[in-house]
């Protein structure tokens, strides 16, 4: 019988605090992707997203960051903004959670008050992107309603893409 973890969902306010959030992408960013993109690529990206300015300068932009704890350590992270380009959706920009927590129900929680925050914030929808070849994501996402509303392939600089499906889920 697996054990309840207690959950607490910190909202990050400070540009000291995204540091938590670095620390754990530094962790779960390699062992996520390095069977889908080169090293390379996934240095370029963490670079890209992660940098301590990139990240402060979307929390100034109003970008959600909450800090997930399980038993008072830091577990996940969940990162989400208003879209600009659909005003009643939500842009889940990243939802991560260290392997050692995986199989506990954790993501589903995180996935869960990603809905809730979005539906108390008054948005209808909520959309992410998740890489074309991420499949275990895409069956999580699916499994909770979740559809795909198209396939982007973005360049990113460097010679590099994001090569995603763009999922929805309807908020009622």
């Amino acid at each position: 019988m697996k054990l309840k973890m207690q959950l607490q969902f910190v909202e990050l306010k400070t540009p000291a605090s995204l540091a938590a959030v670095r620390e754990i992408a530094d962790e779960v960013w390699p062992e996520t992707f390095r069977s889908i993109l080169s090293e390379e690529q996934i240095r370029y990206m963490m670079n890209m997203m992660y940098a301590p300015d990139v990240m402060e300068q979307e929390l100034a932009e109003g970008y959600r960051f909450e800090l997930v704890r399980a038993n008072q350590e830091n577990a996940g992270y969940i990162v989400c903004s208003p879209c600009p380009s659909q005003p009643d959706a939500m842009k889940l920009h990243k939802l991560y959670l260290r392997s050692r927590f995986h199989g506990q129900g954790i993501g589903q929680q995180m996935l869960d008050h990603a809905c809730e925050v979005s539906r108390e914030l008054g948005f209808q929808t909520l959309r992410l992107n998740v890489n074309k070849q991420n499949s275990k994501a895409i069956k999580a996402y699916n499994k909770n309603g979740f559809k795909t509303v198209e396939a982007v392939k973005n360049p990113i600089g460097s010679g590099f893409f994001m090569d995603d499906f763009v999922m929805e889920k309807k908020l009622r």
